[in-house]
């Protein structure tokens, strides 16, 4: 191996899971007053009662107080703990201390995350009843999360892992051969679009022979003029969306550089308290800028 290729790979964590007491965690955000009113907090509640915490949260060190840890994501499993009488939680250590450039690296779970979190569980023992009702869902939809990869070559499941798609997406990748499956994922991800349609336009475009056999691309009443105008129109919409990736990758920087600066300043301890303390309205909006994760609009980047 290239001594290169020797330092390709970095841990981003130490090896080990670690139990640490939650009076010890140092959040690096508030949670806001209304939060434990949500859907998000009650079925998370739900899940950690029924099936544990799956998903550990993550922190790091702090290299001024021995013993004492950052807490860099997982607050509200924290929060339910605390509120349940834990005093300790197991956690994964990073090595890096900025809640930015960790939550920079990390989308909420996706299907094929949600996926393997069931089957771990499941693996587990715990029976697909209970799973259900920790997530608030029926036990079909259980058993179709855990078979959306059926049919699915290893190579898009990575293309794939943390991205939002829609569980039909999956249906409409599987109708195609894998090195079609393949292309389907780059456009996808290429275009960040994700959504059922897109996905139902590519299966469109896509030959025959290039389909698993008795699938079909055609929807049913489409003349062959009208089909060969919207594979037009496709190809004409995927050379528009590649014409503006110069100009989005500078305006993405820039938002990047002001998403790091708040990150960075919010990460300092005395910082965020004092803006805690005097200007709680300010401290909110940079939070709300900090940990934006998506340019798109809230009902899209879900």
């Amino acid at each position: 191996m290239s001594e290169m290729g020797k330092k390709a790979f970095v841990l981003g964590f130490e090896p080990e899971i670690v139990v640490v007491p939650i009076d010890a965690l140092m959040p690096v955000k508030t949670l806001r007053p209304t939060v434990k009113a949500s859907h998000k907090y009650i079925q998370i509640a739900q899940s950690i009662r029924e099936i544990g915490i799956v998903e550990p949260p993550v922190i790091a060190r702090d290299a001024a107080v021995p013993g004492r840890y950052l807490l860099l994501d997982g607050h509200l499993r924290v929060e339910i703990l605390k509120d349940a009488g834990q005093t300790e939680v197991e956690c994964l250590v990073s090595k890096d201390d900025e809640a930015f450039t960790y939550n920079r690296n990390v989308n909420r779970v996706s299907p094929v995350m949600e996926r393997a979190m069931i089957v771990l569980a499941m693996q587990r023992g715990v029976p697909q009843e209970k799973i259900a009702a920790a997530m608030s869902m029926d036990v079909v939809s259980i058993k179709r999360r855990v078979k959306i990869l059926d049919g699915i070559c290893e190579e898009v499941v990575v293309q794939l892992a943390d991205r939002h798609c829609p569980l039909s997406v999956f249906d409409i990748l599987r109708k195609m051969k894998p090195l079609r499956q393949m292309a389907a994922a780059d456009l996808m991800i290429q275009h960040n679009n994700f959504s059922v349609a897109y996905a139902s336009a590519i299966l469109a475009g896509t030959p025959q022979s290039e389909l698993h056999a008795g699938a079909k691309a055609k929807p049913k009443g489409v003349t062959p003029a009208a089909m060969a105008r919207m594979e037009r129109e496709l190809e004409n919409l995927q050379m528009s969306v590649g014409a503006i990736q110069e100009t989005f990758s500078r305006d993405n920087l820039h938002l990047t550089v002001a998403k790091g600066y708040l990150g960075r300043l919010l990460a300092n301890q005395d910082v965020h308290r004092f803006l805690a303390a005097r200007y709680p309205d300010l401290l909110e909006s940079f939070l709300t800028v900090a940990e934006l994760t998506s340019t798109l609009p809230a009902n899209e980047a879900a």
